[in-house]
């Protein structure tokens, strides 16, 4: 896996915020989540800070971290796993990621990081002269069927050739990618055959009865119901096959429902659960002591007791053992052979 950093300090913004609306909707989303889970929002709040500034910062990271009470090195952690994350600036007009897995390599994608070098940047995460445009080769966007494909930002464009795929990069060069149809470039709908339909062509015709449950049968010893029907048509008499099969506890154990011993009242599980807390000094606050003043993934940690565990002490490194002596093995003598 390779190995993702945050941008170079000299690009790092020195401070992020959302916007009203982006603030508004932040709150909203993290209300979704039950309490003490808040921090589950990490990833929307990551993702819609990006939407706002079109990548991930320290400073945004630091800011998501504090918003959800979490300890700066867990953000980061999200941030650095997802390749979904920019974690450096790039175009602001476009941001192309160039599938380069087999069936797209297959079918042109070659083609297309050629023409991001020509006409964007001759390297991959690169901006172009203008600060608009960026491109990056990246693993499968699931539009196999469709290849070649890019995405940009949140819209896919699908069965490309080079002609179609520099149209649109001279179109978002220009500010006009707005007039541009995410999806395929062919024609096709979605993901269909290139050809038309070639399925499910007839309308169906039939229509569906409802469904009415017979009624059940009479129990021994009651009168009969009025019959509905006239009386010249008698009706079937009931068959014991019709008769519904009898449900005990011992044919179906889960109508016993749960045993009395495993009940608990939620006053208990309550009480449980704080008397666990109280016994590992849990109280809901992120824990810091391996991280005091920590930015981001810098921490003090590494330098305390030369990077290793703090509190133990390191074993002392014994004298080297003397060598073993070699021992010479002597074969036994032959016996004798005996006379006869």
């Amino acid at each position: 896996m390779v190995a993702r950093r945050l941008a170079d300090e000299s690009v790092q913004p020195a401070s992020f915020a959302f916007s009203a609306e982006n603030a508004k909707w932040a709150d909203w989303k993290i209300g979704l989540y039950p309490a003490g889970r808040q921090q589950s929002a990490v990833i929307p709040l990551l993702m819609r800070a990006q939407d706002q500034d079109g990548w991930v910062s320290r400073a945004t990271i630091e800011a998501i971290a504090d918003k959800l009470g979490m300890a700066y090195i867990r953000v980061l952690e999200v941030a650095t796993f997802y390749t979904q994350f920019q974690l450096q600036p790039v175009g602001s007009r476009a941001h192309i990621q160039v599938c380069g897995t087999t069936p797209c390599m297959l079918r042109g994608a070659g083609d297309l990081i050629e023409i991001c070098k020509s006409k964007i940047h001759h390297d991959p995460q690169h901006l172009n002269a203008e600060g608009t445009m960026s491109w990056e080769e990246v693993e499968c966007a699931g539009a196999c069927v469709n290849a070649p494909m890019v995405t940009i930002f949140h819209d896919t464009y699908e069965d490309l050739t080079a002609e179609r795929f520099e149209e649109i990069v001279d179109a978002f060069a220009a500010g006009k990618g707005d007039t541009i149809k995410p999806g395929p470039q062919i024609g096709r709908l979605y993901s269909a055959a290139e050809g038309g339909q070639t399925t499910l062509l007839v309308k169906p015709t039939a229509e569906r009865e409802k469904f009415v449950p017979p009624a059940p049968p009479p129990e021994a010893g009651a009168p009969a119901p009025a019959a509905a029907t006239p009386a010249s048509v008698a009706a079937p008499a009931p068959t014991a096959a019709a008769k519904p099969r009898e449900v005990t506890e011992e044919s179906a154990p889960a109508i016993k429902g749960t045993p009395a011993s495993a009940k608990v009242s939620e006053a208990q599980a309550e009480g449980e659960r704080k008397a666990t807390n109280a016994a590992a000094n849990a109280n809901g606050e992120p824990n810091k002591a391996m991280r005091p003043d920590a930015t981001g993934a810098e921490s003090d940690a590494g330098k305390i007791d030369g990077g290793k565990a703090v509190g133990k002490t390191p074993k002392p490194v014994s004298a080297a053992k003397p060598a073993k002596k070699s021992r010479t093995i002597i074969a036994p003598k032959p016996k004798p052979e005996e006379k006869p």
